[in-house]
């Protein structure tokens, strides 16, 4: 989806000049068209306060009224862009500012609940609510389950490592497959796809995946092992604190859990 963009003018575009200056990269992953709109909804997710939905970002821009309300709501359901290709755009742009040449790139992977309630939502599925849930208390969620991978970086300004998403996954639950005809996936598999799709992006850098207990897997670590032959990785978890290439041997022999 190629196309000749021209930058709009600070006249034609709700963003600043300097702003537009580092978003060139992504115009040729839209339409002309969706393109225009997608900075209205970019300058309007930075204004709006709470949750970032479509509706808030108009609000706040004040074109809650405008006659083209549903344009803006089909970029996310109808219009045709890659939302990898955005993805891999925004990783690269981070990895290039905030990353020195030669340092590891450090990704965090978590998985989270997005609680909707709807009978069309047929990805929808109960969960254990992380927030609510304690070691002797289950309590359960309804919702949307996704799995974001996160650069870790420690951003200048803030003086502070901040977790900055730019890849989010929906892992629905076995149940949502019972009609499918594809086999189920779980959690460890959407994060080993993941996994793979990131250290093809980024072949020539050093990674290092960083997560909770839920993906201290010997199955998800010797796969990641396994990907991470042209470069070195390692996977750093609570509960699995260094795995290095050379212990995937050990991995597929050994079913115990892998310290340090």
């Amino acid at each position: 989806m190629q196309h000749s963009h021209r930058l709009p003018g600070s006249s034609g575009s709700p963003l600043p000049e300097r702003f537009l200056s580092r978003l060139v990269g992504f115009a040729d992953l839209f339409t002309r068209p969706t393109w225009s709109n997608v900075l209205v909804l970019l300058a309007g997710a930075i204004l709006a306060p709470g949750r970032r939905t479509v509706s808030a970002t108009l609000r706040i821009l004040g074109r809650e009224c405008d006659p083209d309300f549903c344009t803006f709501h089909r970029i996310l359901n109808r219009s045709a862009w890659s939302p990898r290709g955005v993805a891999r755009q925004l990783l690269c742009l981070l990895v290039k500012v905030l990353v020195p040449v030669g340092a590891p790139v450090v990704i965090g992977i978590d998985d989270t609940i997005e609680r909707r309630w709807g009978a069309k939502i047929s990805a929808r599925g109960i969960y254990r609510d992380p927030v609510r849930s304690s070691k002797g208390h289950f309590v359960k969620a309804s919702g949307l389950r996704w799995l974001s991978a996160m650069l870790l970086v420690r951003v200048p300004w803030a003086d502070r490592v901040m977790a900055l998403p730019f890849l989010t996954l929906l892992a629905p639950s076995k149940r949502f497959y019972s009609d499918k005809t594809r086999a189920p996936k779980t959690l460890l598999d959407w994060a080993r796809q993941a996994a793979l799709q990131i250290h093809r992006w980024l072949r020539d850098r050093y990674i290092v995946l960083v997560g909770d207990s839920a993906f201290a897997a010997i199955e998800f670590l010797a796969a990641v092992a396994t990907m991470s032959v042209s470069s070195p990785a390692c996977v750093s978890m609570p509960s699995c604190s260094t795995f290095h290439r050379t212990s995937a041997k050990a991995a597929a022999g050994d079913r115990s859990r892998v310290n340090r």
